[in-house]
């Protein structure tokens, strides 16, 4: 399945600096970056749980977020996100 993992770590300290790297190097090793904070990913079911489960042991759940788009025919529409949830749901409805 391809999927596209964004990530936003707050570096405001060296814990944070430290975060990011480590959050980047799972990330190289599953997919490929395409932006500074953003991987694609061609990974399987078991792979991909064992990404987020990394992923989830690095950040902190209170300062970092991590989103992950399930861009399959499968789960169209899935986003999972790790740490602080910022963003729009997918069932409500937008007002500009």
């Amino acid at each position: 399945m391809l999927v596209l993992i964004t990530y936003d770590v707050n570096t405001e300290d060296e814990s944070g600096k430290a975060r990011l790297r480590r959050v980047a190097k799972q990330c190289v090793n599953y997919g490929v970056r395409v932006q500074n904070s953003v991987f694609e990913c061609i990974v399987d079911g078991a792979q991909c749980r064992m990404l987020k489960e990394k992923l989830s042991n690095i950040i902190d759940e209170e300062r970092d977020s991590v989103r992950i788009y399930y861009l399959n025919e499968k789960q169209k529409q899935k986003i999972e996100c790790l740490g602080v949830k910022k963003g729009i749901s997918m069932e409500e409805t937008l007002v500009f």
